[in-house]
């Protein structure tokens, strides 16, 4: 599978009816045969895409006073080791940060604080400074590159289900930077599962509001979608024929019990 199919896909999905906001392009790789039960066997990755994801991704950097003003020309925001006591006893504060940011830098020597100030929160919500990601640092790290690099990664996981679910891109951006992204995450994750295109049971893409179309190597699968009926029922004047039908039936229903 190759760029030109993902390309098919997103026109494909053009053809469904448009909203009045830009819409996300999520991408679905459904696996199979794999015991997630088994840490060799779960999906981790942080992807480097070739083009940004058409929304601003955040930074926030943890880290102590001396890489401070290089986190602030670079970084979202930027909490520095002396400002953790305030947030020690503000878990709505947390929550707050691990809504609004994407991704948090650590300092590598002050990591052991940063646990214990913000893991309890961050850490079931995946947002904790991951070395894998790149994201714990020591205080010589050019944060210009990490960011830059950052803003354009995604985190590919499957850990508990067999499903792989990520934005790769808006409506308005090129179709080939969308495609081409898709690319690279089907294309990394391919090469991590231990029988390669024998652990995908298949490859979806969709908008926010439509249903998915399937992606194969023959071809591109579309599925009409199954609440259009409902849709139509819904519509302001559709309500109004209903109501008017309604009405005449009681109007019917008291004249013959006069």
């Amino acid at each position: 599978m190759d760029k030109k199919h993902f390309t098919q896909a997103i026109t494909a999905l053009k053809t469904y009816p448009a909203r009045q906001f830009k819409q996300g392009y999520e991408f679905i790789i459904n696996l199979r045969d794999l015991d997630l039960k088994k840490p060799e066997e779960q999906v981790e990755l942080w992807i480097a895409l070739p083009h940004d994801k058409g929304r601003a991704t955040k930074v926030a950097a943890l880290i102590g006073p001396e890489m401070a003003e290089a986190a602030k020309v670079t970084c979202d925001l930027v909490i520095t080791h002396d400002q953790f006591a305030k947030y020690a006893s503000d878990k709505k504060g947390i929550k707050k940060l691990a809504r609004e940011y994407d991704y948090f830098i650590a300092q590598a020597n002050i990591m052991p604080d940063v646990a214990k100030t913000f893991g309890r929160v961050f850490g079931p919500r995946g947002k904790m400074p991951n070395p894998k990601a790149g994201c714990v640092v020591p205080p010589n790290t050019n944060l210009k590159l990490l960011v830059d690099r950052l803003r354009k990664t995604v985190k590919v996981f499957a850990k508990t289900q067999p499903s792989i679910k990520v934005l790769v891109g808006k409506e308005g951006m090129p179709d080939d930077s969308v495609a081409e992204n898709m690319n690279a995450i089907y294309t990394t994750v391919l090469h991590k599962l231990p029988s390669e295109l024998s652990n995908i049971r298949s490859v979806l893409l969709k908008l926010t509001m439509t249903p998915p179309v399937r992606i194969t190597e023959e071809g591109v699968v579309k599925r009409e979608p199954k609440k259009e009926a409902v849709a139509a029922e819904t519509a302001p004047e559709a309500k109004t024929e209903k109501l008017k039908r309604a009405k005449k039936v009681k109007e019917t229903k008291a004249d013959g019990a006069q």
